[in-house]
């Protein structure tokens, strides 16, 4: 009776109640996940992926056992309820991890991907009732962890170590599938070829945004980043730096003043988490903008070390002189081109350097 209830309840609430665990669910993870090469973080997607796969086979399992019509009915109800919680679950933790490594004006696509699948987990609970829907989810979750689990486990990161989570995403789908073809035959019999199609076409998206270096560059991720008048290291091991107060005006522009001094030289910040033991190598790219050309032309690049484990992130620099009027950016880039930062700023000369503002990094 209390059970029934509670299911008419939660069917006259349904929307309201998605929607807040949407937002609460977000924001829980956005506060409380730390770093990807955490036990706990880790724990806890594999947790979620392992219950996911358990209900999506108790689903498929339960409807070919011939139950009673009206126990099918119930135990779908709550099958259908825990699968969606629980996606909803593993892709706000990615939504939040990816988010942290991205420059969204470049990748912006991937994160798009996971933000739908997000939004759709919600939305689209009807859906729940199709095999392949549900695999298809499931296997961009696997893919998705894997691409950051798989560097954090080698230490290393690369267009091998990529390809690599793509081969063990699918095989461990493959594996999976193999396991409901036993307990599902008739369901899994009118589903192969849409399986394998889903499945190849996520495949080659992801492949797709990887190599046009529109994936985020997880598991290396931006701590903090500036451009600065002077930069030096202190005793402590600390980096002194200076720079501009331009206030709110700093923040809501797309390119920041920067006002120098003819022959001054400008210094690019840039702190990036790696996971420990995974030691790398970044670039600084600096570009200015050629306005008769109408394009970005880059004037050096400088490769950086990054060893991995600091939280704060390892501290780095670079440093251009002989800048000139006009707006710059500094991209910082792995040594394959993936974009983990963008700092931009509008060169103006003056005669006389500004005020400056001291800080410790």
């Amino acid at each position: 009776m209390i059970v029934s209830r509670l299911r008419s309840w939660y069917g006259r609430f349904e929307r309201p109640i998605s929607s807040l665990s949407l937002i609460l669910g977000f924001v829980f993870d956005a506060v409380t996940l730390k770093r990807v090469d955490m036990f706990w973080e880790n724990f806890w997607i594999v947790a979620h992926l392992a219950i996911v796969g358990l209900v999506i086979a108790l689903i498929h399992t339960h409807e070919n056992g011939g139950n009673d019509e009206a126990d099918s009915s119930k135990a779908h109800f709550w099958y259908v309820n825990i699968l969606q919680f629980f996606f909803g679950g593993i892709f706000s933790t990615y939504l939040v991890l990816y988010f942290r490594s991205a420059d969204l004006f470049v990748t912006w696509p991937f994160i798009v991907i996971l933000a739908v699948a997000f939004v759709a987990n919600e939305s689209l609970k009807r859906h729940y009732v199709r095999l392949s829907f549900q695999i298809g989810l499931f296997f961009l979750s696997i893919y998705s962890f894997a691409i950051f689990l798989v560097p954090v486990l080698l230490h290393q990161i690369g267009d091998a170590i990529f390809v690599l989570s793509g081969v063990v995403s699918v095989l461990f789908i493959g594996i999976y599938i193999l396991l409901l073809f036993f307990l599902a035959k008739e369901k899994f019999s009118g589903s192969k070829k849409i399986l394998f199609f889903l499945i190849t076409g996520i495949l080659a998206v992801v492949n797709i945004l990887y190599f046009t270096n529109l994936i985020p560059p997880i598991p290396l991720s931006l701590k903090d980043a500036g451009v600065y008048h002077s930069i030096q290291k202190n005793a402590d091991g600390n980096y002194v730096v200076t720079y501009e107060n331009l206030g709110l005006s700093g923040y809501f522009s797309l390119y920041p003043k920067f006002q120098e001094v003819a022959g001054d030289t400008v210094y690019a910040y840039s702190a990036i988490f790696s996971p420990s033991n995974l030691n790398t190598t970044i670039v600084h790219e600096w570009q200015y903008y050629d306005g008769i050309q109408k394009l970005w032309v880059t004037v050096n690049e400088v490769a950086l070390p990054v060893i991995g484990g600091r939280d704060g992130g390892f501290r780095t620099f670079s440093s251009q002189s002989n800048v000139f009027d006009g707006n710059w950016r500094v991209n910082i880039k792995t040594a394959q081109g993936q974009l983990i930062g963008r700092l931009r700023f509008s060169i103006v000369q003056g005669n006389t350097e500004p005020p400056l503002v001291t800080d410790i990094k």
